[in-house]
């Protein structure tokens, strides 16, 4: 069988790794023709990975499982299993086929490789530092091997070793200190990072000094140096170092902070020298201004902030309200901020005490900065009449468009926020950020369609923009689509959004493999280890936290109200129709079928369009790898028979990573306690508890759990129940402990919400004193937000705070309505039936000037 083993390698050698499949598909015919060979295992099993190549996966399983069971001791037939199981992600599986080769052929390359590269997608360290040795032994004199081995111990926290590894390795090397050698400038920078996060600070400052003219990024070392010098406590040095990386970039906060630490000032007049000196030297530069402003206090303060302030306002600084927005938690700097800009509107529109140049200049800003400043502090009516003064003066200016949105969205009135972020994108429709922000508004508005018109203006012609959005993983979009969706009660379309969303996620996971082989070639291995730990916690993006609460919130209510077919339910209501109010709905639901049609129609012609653009492309590139995902259609999603099962799924990444969010424990709260798992939801409760013990809506999870039935459970489990609730309460009953944390929060609107709520849930006779207790707007108490006042009103309409709250609903939503005007959910009916928003500057049926309070 010689000739047919060579045979088998030269397929594998030429046309499987160049991929001429086509030439390899003949290949195999021809061996497999022959009678002697019809049955040859190694040629099936190329064969059936040459087809999974093609995309005809199911042959290709079946020709390669065929080909195992023909030679089980081919250590080939195993390594193509394993590269199936690979394609298809099935990691741990391929691991297995691949351990099974090397029974077989120890000592085959090919197959240790891809092992290691499969261990390190795992994080199966111990296995990746094994095989990596083994690689070491059999090929010490390539680089590769050498690094890969010093990577595995790194990743298992041995810093000093691979530090040593990496030392060998550079022995090895053979450089001259004056050529400009990249690769080996990465590896000694690497080197160094083993050494500092080994703690070997000395060694790593000798090292740094030692190679310094060897390594090309002269930055890194520079910064690199200054924290060393830190740590050894060799300030004066230090100091030396800070000042030369000042005069490279003297806008890096960073750099004064070293400074700050090398210098020790004892005193805040100490510490302010350094930032004077600073302004000198720099006299341009804004962050030495600024940064002072953070430990300033009083009349120092005032002095250094108004400097900062004529500074910006003569220039024009747009972002300056940002820059201090950080500042805005401390209320006497908030009071001083305000005394300051106010004094100095006034001014220019009395006593016109600045240059007449800079008075129109100035003027502006100052209004735009004034109509940020009261927006933030929750002042939305000052707010507009300072940016409307602004945009009066200068209604060509984007920003002030963007920011008169902003203001609307605060004020609880997203559509008038969407209509003035129009306005903005209308100013200059060819800025991809003011599009995209335009977009979004939308979105928060409800108007899905409008945004995906917005969006088309910069997504691939030819091709649907909400296809190409997630072609390109715009999260962003997919986030707040689902949340249209989720408010319109489009279940179906919001989760299929969240679903995209997850699959970028596993995508983003998968792409990583690519790198594990490029970046040791390339010797880019800071950046190849931040890549990793970087995916270790992927999942606790926030894109990923919003999705998944948004899909695991939709499944618990598709629980707790499973959609019903529509068809029984529309024969229900025919049943109670007359002759003519039959006749009058068919001709409507005929109407609406022919339009439906033609939509369909329509959809259909697009998507055909779309078809044969791909097909085409397929053409052009025949070798593709791997089929087509599994369609998510939005009806099968909204119609899944286990919603809590597919909850826990989104729930799972949460739980491991996203540890320290509250949130996280109480939605696992809500799903086990609809599976009755009582131990789990006791594991929510407590570790809900450890983070925040006053947070309102866990205390009326306590209150939930102190009262559920667990007499079916076997003993040991309510014995281990009883203990811990004993521990969360006290002696006390679930009363008497709603009643304390209703006095110990007695002046926060959301714990009196939370408390009134299980008032009602555990006494529903004190339904009345509970509404009196949620629905109190008293201005001593605090938590009062937009949010928490349309929660209370939730409460009073779905019962709650009672049965019988119809009085109390309309007479609170008056007075929350005298305190957010411009907030939809307070407006009177007629309004929110009235209003609407439509794009490129289009006004809603009532025009602007018609808006209720507006300034």
């Amino acid at each position: 069988m010689p000739s047919v083993s060579k045979s088998v390698q030269i397929l594998k050698d030429r046309c499987y790794e160049h991929k001429q499949y086509r030439n390899g598909l003949k290949f195999c015919k021809q061996i497999l023709s022959n009678q002697k060979f019809a049955e040859h295992g190694e040629t099936l099993a190329m064969k059936g990975l040459t087809l999974n190549c093609l995309g005809r996966k199911e042959e290709a399983y079946d020709l390669v499982r065929r080909g195992l069971r023909n030679d089980l001791k081919s250590h080939v037939c195993w390594h193509v299993y394993g590269l199936l199981q690979r394609s298809d992600k099935k990691y741990d599986e391929a691991i297995k086929c691949y351990r099974n080769a090397l029974k077989w052929d120890k000592d085959n390359l090919q197959i240790l490789r891809d092992l290691s590269l499969l261990q390190i997608q795992m994080r199966d360290l111990e296995g990746y530092r094994e095989t990596r040795y083994q690689l070491l032994q059999l090929r010490p004199a390539q680089r590769a091997s050498w690094i890969g081995y010093a990577i595995a111990y790194h990743l298992l926290e041995d810093y000093e070793m691979a530090a040593k590894i990496v030392e060998e390795f550079r022995k090895t090397q053979q450089t001259s200190p004056d050529k400009v050698d990249y690769e080996y400038s990465e590896l000694l920078l690497y080197q160094n990072q083993l050494l500092r996060e080994a703690g070997l600070n000395k060694e790593a400052l000798d090292h740094l000094t030692s190679y310094e003219k060897q390594i090309c990024d002269k930055l890194a070392v520079e910064e690199t140096r200054g924290e060393l010098l830190l740590k050894l406590d060799r300030a004066g040095e230090a100091t030396e170092v800070y000042h030369r990386l000042l005069e490279r970039n003297p806008e890096n906060w960073s750099y004064y902070q070293g400074l700050e630490k090398a210098l020790k000032p004892k005193s805040v007049e100490e510490k302010q020298k350094i930032y004077e000196d600073a302004w000198v030297k720099y006299p341009k530069g804004l962050v030495p201004r600024r940064l002072p402003l953070s430990f300033l206090t009083g009349e120092k303060f005032r002095e250094c902030l108004d400097r900062y302030l004529r500074m910006n306002f003569s220039k024009g600084c747009p972002p300056v309200f940002t820059t201090l927005k950080s500042l805005y938690h401390q209320k006497d700097k908030v009071e001083i901020i305000e005394e300051l800009v106010v004094g100095y509107e006034k001014c220019l529109r009395t006593c016109k005490m600045f240059n007449q140049k800079v008075v129109p200049k100035f003027s502006l800003w100052t209004c735009y900065f004034l109509a940020q400043h009261f927006n933030h502090i929750g002042k939305q009516t000052l707010a507009l009449e300072y940016i409307n003064a602004a945009i009066e003066s200068t209604p060509t200016l984007i920003e002030l468009f963007l920011i008169k949105a902003k203001i609307y969205k605060h004020a609880g009135n997203i559509r008038e926020a969407a209509r003035w972020m129009d306005e903005a994108q209308a100013l200059d429709t060819a800025d991809r950020f003011i599009n995209s922000k335009c977009a979004k508004y939308l979105l928060k508005a409800g108007l899905i369609k409008e945004a995906e018109e917005m969006c088309s203006k910069f997504t691939r012609e030819g091709a649907s923009a909400v296809e190409n959005l997630n072609e390109m993983q715009c999260m962003w979009f997919q986030t707040e689509c689902a949340l249209a969706y989720k408010s319109l009660n489009k279940y179906g379309e919001a989760l299929k959004k969240c679903h995209e969303i997850e699959r970028h996620f596993v995508e983003i996971t998968d792409d990583q493999f690519d790198f594990h082989t490029y970046c040791m070639r390339k010797m880019t291995l800071r950046s190849y280890v931040d890549l990793l730990n970087l995916e270790d916690v992927l999942r606790m993006h926030p894109f990923y936290f919003k999705a998944a609460r948004t899909a695991i919130e939709i499944y618990l209510s598709l629980h707790d109200n499973p959609l019903s077919d529509d068809n029984k339910e529309s024969q229900a209501d025919n049943a109670n129709l007359t002759d003519k109010e039959l006749k009058k709905l068919r001709n409507k639901q005929r109407r609406a079928q022919k339009k439906a049609q033609l939509e369909e129609e329509k959809k259909n012609a697009e998507k055909e369009k779309q078809l044969k653009n791909q097909k085409k492309k397929k053409e052009e590139d025949e070798e593709e790898i791997g089929g087509p995902k599994e369609e998510l259609i939005p009806e099968k999603l909204a119609k899944v028979e286990n919603p809590l099962e597919e909850a826990v799924k989104f729930l799972t990444p949460l739980k491991n990573l996203v540890k320290n969010k509250i949130d996280t424990h109480l939605l696992a709260f809500e799903i086990y306690l609809r599976k009755e798992k009582y131990l789990l939801m006791l594991q929510s409760v407590k570790r809900a508890y450890s983070l925040d013990p006053d947070h309102p809506w866990l205390h009326q999870y306590l209150c939930l759990f102190s009262v559920s039935d667990s007499k079916d459970m076997p003993e040991a489990v309510q014995t281990v129940l009883k203990q811990e609730i004993t521990k969360l309460f006290g002696e006390s009953d679930p009363k008497t402990f709603n009643k304390n944390f209703l006095s110990k929060h007695a002046n926060s609107i959301p714990h009196r919400v939370a408390a009134a709520k299980m008032m009602v849930f555990l006494d529903p006779s004190s339904e009345g004193m509970a509404a009196e207790l949620a629905t109190s707007l008293n201005e001593s108490l605090t938590g009062g937000t937009i949010q928490t006042c349309t929660e209370v009103l939730q409460a009073l309409r779905d019962g709650s705070l009672g049965s019988q709250q119809e009085k109390n609903l309309e007479s609170y939503r008056a007075s929350c309505h005298g305190i957010y005007p411009y907030a939809l959910a307070f407006m009177p009916p007629s309004y929110q039936d009235n209003s609407a928003v439509t794009t490129n500057g289009d006004l809603s049926p009532c025009d602007h000037e018609d808006m209720p309070n507006e300034i």
